[in-house]
């Protein structure tokens, strides 16, 4: 029940913080008269809780009527001017509102708020029609830390990738999805999760004595309850239901917004990002240039930079950025997603508790598109751009295979996997995505570094590793049974080769096996035979289709992305063209094999190591100085891809680079003279089916009329910066081996 307290001892009178009485006066018994005509009532009787500005004529009494002034007020030049927000248009001052402990900027509208306290205003700022704006004395908007005399247990969590949080994160403003990624994912390390929580309490005085703040030209209208929220410069609120405990992160070139309806409660939202219709989020980080719509509930998740989440809910996640799910029926828990992924309408993704406790996980990497209403069995784990078939997946996945396609066969209780599908039919996707993502980043401050390109490092290990995984399986293959493997073969144009192969086969060494795998692979690439992969999905298994196509695409991707690598890294260094002493300089750059994704940004696994080393050691203390490695592993990332680059080659070719002859290095280019050639034609006719298929004719009077709709194909903007990239980098190919090739 609310406690009965006398006046003088509710509203005892305090001294403002000295640092707001600069330029600072107490009222002229003048103001006073003015002031009690117009209705204002003060728990002073002197009124010397109230201050105002000392400018000349920059306090206009005769602006501020009905209201109530309590603890005490310090208010900013009042003058005869108004603000203008949109339709909205205010008289500055302060009406029919009460404040207490309170101190507003220059030319402010402090309009209909029934309760205002503890809060400091910067200039410009309009509030109007808010039932309660306050702020306690020990809020921590929304981040992870304690104030005085608070216990361990009052700590705020983000219980990202399982519901049991044994992955959980703390909040703190600044957070990005890297950030979220290295914590979550490096439990053992008990050392470095401990200097975690240091270098999030960093900077906290730990006083009980925090005030809520509105940056410069910020927007808060018709909303009910405004309580320990620290919101930024130009953010704009309007009709929210509740907001407590957070941090609206905001600024004049990143401005954010929050609509009508919304809940936000301990959490950070970041700089352009956009919060409307009924939306809720609770125990969350938000980044940038974000977009959380029509109802969707984000619960105890870190949400990436440029992703868009409407009508659906998230419990319990870690998402990288790029990240859509639009749809109503879609559900998604105890996850990490590693960006650039889509989930499609009633995708019911979820933890579904077939262990004793619900510690089931998800974890996909970069690209995961399950298909209309697919579930999982949890745990489960998809390679980078993997496209999962509408289907019911009834055992646990473990998919190795990046760029390829999963479809259920419940009449075999298997499932069936093309790998390297995108590049075999689905090139239009690889090269969109490519475009798409770098034209959706509007950040103009760009704290996470975010790989958008689909052939970057982290990618291609994945692409190596699933070529030796092919070969290795179709060396069972050539061990089989006679009748076991005919029944795998389902075409074969060369038998006499089949029956040669598995004659040598069934008498050679581990390591002859292997060789004589990747030369059947190489030899006999049209067969059509299937491979049995049993790591793939738990108990029974998997059939890889297309084992023989697939292998050579990925080889040939492989090239691809090496090749873009050292042209990326010659233009860099101001040169066009690789010679013996510039290939040299690329093998003296210290070489990284293993790749991390973090939070978006490609990582040598090594120099991570080497930041968990620093940050133990004391010699990064902050969050600040763990971004600052980011930074510089960016600033170098393109040596580290060259110098992979070298190493990807080698391992295609099996021999140093030293020693490729030119016949070598023009393989290497028709290869990928090829492969940049399919992209820009597979793209091309890809996006004709619009217009070419009878079906996607049906709905239209003419061509007309269809053209109208669709627009037209050589209008197409896509085709167009694609064609024009592909002029590009063949021209810088044809230059790139000149010399190695003539030589």
């Amino acid at each position: 029940m609310p406690s009965v307290i006398p006046v003088e001892s509710a509203f005892a009178c305090q001294e403002p913080p000295a640092e707001l009485l600069s330029g600072k006066r107490h009222l002229t018994a003048k103001e006073i008269c003015v002031l009690v005509q117009n209705r204002n009532v003060s728990d002073d009787p002197d009124w010397q809780n109230v201050y105002v500005s000392s400018a000349e004529g920059a306090f206009n009494p005769g602006q501020v009527h009905g209201s109530d002034f309590s603890g005490w007020v310090v208010l900013g030049s009042i003058r005869p001017v108004v603000l203008k927000y949109h339709d909205l248009t205010l008289r500055t001052g302060v009406y029919r509102s009460s404040l207490r402990n309170v101190c507003t900027g220059d030319d402010c509208v402090v309009s209909n708020v029934t309760y205002l306290e503890n809060y400091r205003l910067g200039n410009r700022v309009l509030l109007f029609n808010i039932q309660e704006m306050s702020c306690t004395c020990h809020s921590k908007f929304g981040e992870g830390i304690l104030k005085e005399g608070e216990t361990e247990q009052s700590r705020i969590w983000i219980g990202v990738g399982n519901e049991n949080e044994g992955r959980a994160v703390l909040p703190f403003a600044g957070m990005i999805a890297a950030d979220a990624y290295i914590w979550s994912r490096y439990r053992e390390d008990r050392q470095l999760q401990k200097r975690f929580v240091e270098l999030t309490e960093r900077g906290n005085d730990r006083a009980m004595a925090t005030f809520g703040t509105v940056g410069d030209d910020a927007v808060i209208k018709n909303c009910t309850l405004l309580k320990d929220a620290r919101v930024g410069r130009n953010a704009y609120i309007k009709g929210a239901f509740k907001l407590k405990n957070i941090t609206v992160l905001s600024s004049p070139e990143e401005p954010s917004q929050i609509g009508e309806g919304v809940e936000l409660v301990n959490g950070i939202m970041g700089c352009g990002s956009r919060v409307f219709y009924q939306s809720v989020a609770v125990r969350f980080v938000i980044g940038s240039n974000c977009q959380l719509k029509y109802g969707a509930r984000l619960l105890n998740s870190v949400l990436g930079d440029n992703s868009t989440v409407s009508c659906c809910e998230l419990l319990n996640n870690l998402i990288f950025p790029f990240h859509e799910q639009h749809h109503n029926s879609s559900f998604l828990i105890a996850a990490t997603l590693m960006g650039q992924s889509n989930i499609a309408s009633a995708a019911t993704i979820g933890s579904n508790h077939n262990s004793r406790s619900p510690d089931g996980e998800l974890l996909a990497g970069r690209g995961f598109w399950p298909g209309l209403c697919s579930d999982f069995k949890y745990d489960s784990r998809f390679a980078s751009f993997v496209l999962v078939a509408k289907g019911s997946y009834r055992n646990e996945l473990n998919i190795t295979y990046p760029f390829s396609l999963v479809a259920s066969c419940p009449e075999e209780n298997t499932i069936h996997i093309i790998p390297a599908y995108w590049f075999l039919y689905n090139m239009f996707a690889i090269e969109r995505n490519r475009f798409k993502f770098l034209s959706r980043d509007r950040r103009v401050v760009k704290v996470q570094h975010i790989e958008t390109n689909p052939l970057a490092p982290d990618t291609m290990q994945e692409v190596l590793a699933a070529t030796e995984r092919l070969v290795e399986l179709t060396g069972r293959y050539l061990q089989l049974p006679e009748e076991l493997c005919f029944r795998m073969t389902k075409e074969n144009p060369e038998p006499s080769m089949l029956l040669d192969f598995r004659s040598r086969a069934s008498s050679c060494s581990k390591e002859e096996l292997h060789q004589l795998a990747k030369d059947y692979l190489h030899q006999n690439n049209a067969a059509q035979f299937l491979l049995s992969d049993d790591r793939c999905q738990k108990r029974n298994g998997s059939i890889i289709y297309k084992p023989a196509q697939g292998y050579k695409e990925y080889r040939r991707i492989l090239k691809y992305f090496a090749v873009g690598a050292l042209m990326d890294w010659t233009l860099e260094n101001d040169c066009d063209m690789l010679t013996r002493e510039k290939l040299s300089a690329v093998e003296r750059l210290p070489l990284y094999t293993a790749w991390v994704n973090a939070g978006g940004q490609v990582l040598p696994e090594e120099r991570l190591a080497e930041l968990f080393s620093a940050i133990k050691n004391g010699a990064v203390q902050d969050w600040e100085g763990v971004h600052a490695f980011y930074d510089d592993c960016d600033l170098h990332y393109s040596d580290y891809k060259a110098r992979y680059a070298l190493y990807l080659l080698e391992q295609l070719y099996s021999r140093p680079i030293a020693e490729f002859s030119a016949d070598v290095f023009d393989d290497i280019a028709k290869d990928v003279a090829y492969v940049s050639m399919n992209m820009l034609e597979s793209s091309i006719s890809s996006r004709e089916k619009d217009y070419t298929d009878f079906f996607r004719s049906i709905t239209f009077r003419n061509e007309e009329e269809r053209e109208a709709v669709l627009g037209s194909l050589k209008d197409n903007g896509f085709i167009k910066e694609l064609r024009d990239a592909t002029e590009v980098f063949d021209a810088n190919l044809e230059k790139l081996f000149r010399h190695l090739r003539e030589g």
